[in-house]
Parts: C-alpha cells; sequence; structure tokens
C-alpha cells in the first residue's frame, strides 16, 4: 500500500500572487531511496509513484480518492496567512522603530 501526503502548495519565492495556491495535491512518499546511476550519474529509483502529482479542488476529494484507491495519507493543513494593513504613511511614524 502506497503513502500518500495531501496539502496546499505555498506560493514559491518568484511569485508575487497567490496563483497555484489554492488546489490541493496528492504526492506520494518514495518507496524506496534515490541512487546514482552508475554510467550517466543520474539520480533515481525504481518506484514510479514519486513522479505523480494530482490536484484537487478541495481537501475532501483528495481524501476521497486516496480512499477510495486505498492509499495509507496524511493531511497537512495550511498555515493561516496573517496580513497586517498599513498604509504608506506608516513608513514615516514617528514612533516607528528604526
Amino acid at each position: 500500500m502506497s503513502e500518500a501526503r495531501i496539502f496546499q502548495p505555498a506560493k514559491t519565492a518568484m511569485q508575487s500572487g497567490r496563483g497555484n495556491t489554492k488546489k490541493w495535491v496528492l504526492e506520494f512518499e518514495p518507496a524506496e531511496a534515490r541512487q546514482a546511476d552508475s554510467l550517466m550519474g543520474w539520480i533515481g529509483s525504481e518506484g514510479t509513484n514519486g513522479q505523480v502529482k494530482l490536484r484537487f479542488e478541495t481537501r475532501d476529494e483528495a481524501v476521497a480518492f486516496a480512499k477510495k484507491n486505498g492509499f495509507g495519507y496524511t493531511v497537512t493543513e495550511p498555515k493561516v496567512r496573517r496580513v497586517k494593513p498599513k498604509d504608506y504613511s506608516a513608513n514615516f511614524a514617528y514612533d516607528r522603530i528604526r
């Protein structure tokens, strides 16, 4: 039985927006260690499940898919993003910490 993890991806450092962070992703955990090929030097393993990444609209859809196919799974909840609204004048406030 394969082990999968279900999570919502964080935005990359190259993104300013929140695109591609709303969907849920189901990825399989590696079943065996990766090893270097002696001829080419490429890193790889026998298991191909590491290449599979499935996207779902909701967490419940991803969990239902894992249960239906008999996969063990762990769900990682996303961290709550806290936004502190500021206006431009806060940059020049008298009591601003320098």
